[in-house]
């Protein structure tokens, strides 16, 4: 059984990625899982109680929490570079992509905090990173098969219809995801007509699209769009347990932070308490020497 798996896994490594060059995008895919995998089950590990032992956030001396994101940054900065000057020399070039791909997890992690500038982790707002997780695996995923959106078309055709091609694809792809279509948008850009067919469908009414064409421009349209996706469809619900399985549910995270806020909170009071105690006898006894001297 094990000399079975370890064929295929070879036939695999040798005919699908070393003959086609995608060995590079398969360790980057295989490090972004397995970090993201990880840095997930280590965040909620720590807001087990049941876990304490579970080594908690990294914290300077200052009191400073050192997001994950950070670590994440750096590790790319360092791999990427290192990337570049091992490029074609194995098994550097390899070690450089896998790290390349444990960063990409340790920053995609953390997602929504690019995009709100706030710490969301664990509110309804932080599950966009998991949505960003998802589709960028599925667009690694799409590579290491081979569907390049590159390779548009035979050289013969020309650099101006190239270029015509690329814009295109763009400007389809990215109707897609301002329509809030984002599955067809990024399976559409490996695959066009996916782009298009997302493209001429129905705008999510949440979307950048419904803002800014429906609504009080068109009810009706906004009628039909909310109609078509109310919240509670299956699709949605499938999305939520899925999210709930990959990330936790944002309620079981906010009652952990709630508990570590009431709990800086009353270690706050209890020193400021403790310095305005010390502040006042000093005060007395400036204002009150001679109690200082009756002591003596």
């Amino acid at each position: 059984m094990t000399l079975t798996v370890a064929s295929i896994f070879t036939d695999f490594w040798e005919n699908q990625l070393v003959d086609h060059d995608r060995q590079g995008v398969f360790l980057v895919l295989v490090g972004f899982i397995l970090s993201f995998a990880f840095i997930r089950m280590s965040t909620r590990l720590m807001r087990s109680p049941k876990v304490p032992w579970w080594p908690g956030s990294v914290v300077s001396e200052s009191g400073v929490h050192l997001h994950h994101l950070v670590f994440g940054i750096v590790t790319m900065m360092i791999a990427g570079t290192l990337g570049f000057a091992a490029y074609g020399h194995d098994p550097w070039a390899g070690i450089c992509a896998f790290a390349f791909g444990v960063g990409i997890g340790l920053t995609i992690d953390e997602f929504a905090l690019w995009v709100y500038l706030d710490d969301v982790y664990w509110a309804e707002e932080g599950r966009s990173s998991i949505d960003a997780t998802v589709i960028a695996a599925g667009a690694m995923g799409l590579f290491v098969i081979g569907l390049n959106p590159f390779e548009l078309g035979d050289e013969s055709e020309g650099i101006p219809a190239t270029i015509v091609s690329v814009l295109l694809l763009f400007t389809v792809v990215s109707i897609c995801f301002f329509k809030g279509r984002r599955m067809h948008g990024i399976v559409g850009f490996f695959i066009f007509p996916f782009a298009i067919y997302g493209a001429c469908r129905l705008g999510k009414p949440r979307s950048g699209w419904a803002r800014r064409r429906y609504g009080e421009r068109n009810p009706k349209k906004q009628k039909k769009s909310e109609d078509r996706f109310p919240p509670d469809r299956r699709t949605e619900r499938f999305k939520e347990a899925l999210r709930d399985i990959i990330g936790g549910k944002p309620s079981e995270g906010l009652e952990a932070v709630k508990d570590e806020a009431v709990a800086a909170t009353k270690e706050a009071a209890d020193a400021t308490r403790e310095a305005g105690e010390e502040v006042r006898q000093k005060a007395e006894k400036l204002t009150h020497p001679e109690d200082r001297r009756d002591d003596d």
